[in-house]
């Protein structure tokens, strides 16, 4: 018998749900997708249980479950987001960015150690801040690609970009941007 059947399954929602909730809720900016999500996901590991080995923790195995389902609702949903195009450059972000011979024009010697950010809830929220200032796809893109660690392949097919290279700079402008917003709202913060 594995150590997971042991585990009584009818306590996973009161065991595992809020940190499911918050890592659906912050892949897909909609607490009702989250909540649907949830349910799918443990009603998929109910039905799965015997399935499973035990070579991981039950919220590891979850967490597994919801990223299948995550990825499912952006296949369907890819066909209601429109794409970015050039025209969705912001100028004044480049411009801030770089100086007339593209060099860039920000230090990041005044960054705190990231292990020191990393460990600052305060920070997270700023960086939360920033991330749900950008586009359903950019977002989405981000998570998947950055937070995720998905491949360019994978990330191209479920948010329907044509070619790599339209990923890629999409990508570059969603770093840029929320760059441009974490040094205004946290690295320097007297720029409030």
């Amino acid at each position: 018998m594995t150590k997971f059947l042991t585990v009584n399954p009818e306590s996973w929602l009161d065991d595992y749900g809020d940190m499911l909730y918050r890592y659906a809720v912050t892949r897909v900016r909609c607490e009702e997708v989250a909540e649907d999500l949830l349910q799918e996901t443990l009603l998929v590991a109910i039905q799965s249980v015997a399935k499973f080995k035990g070579n991981s923790s039950v919220s590891s195995w979850l967490v597994g479950i919801l990223k299948h389902k995550i990825i499912d609702y952006y296949r369907q949903s890819k066909r209601e987001i429109p794409l970015l195009n050039d025209i969705d450059l912001n100028e004044n972000l480049i411009n801030h960015q770089f100086d007339e011979q593209g060099n860039w024009q920000i230090s990041l010697n005044d960054w705190e150690l990231p292990e020191q950010i990393l460990e600052n809830q305060e920070f997270w929220q700023v960086f939360h801040n920033c991330q749900s200032r950008l586009s359903d796809i950019n977002s989405r893109l981000f998570i998947l690609r950055v937070v995720d660690g998905i491949s360019t392949e994978e990330c191209r097919k479920l948010l329907g970009f044509k070619t790599d290279n339209q990923l890629w700079v999409t990508l570059s402008r969603i770093r840029m941007q929320i760059r441009h917003c974490l040094d205004v709202n946290w690295f320097n913060q007297e720029q409030k």
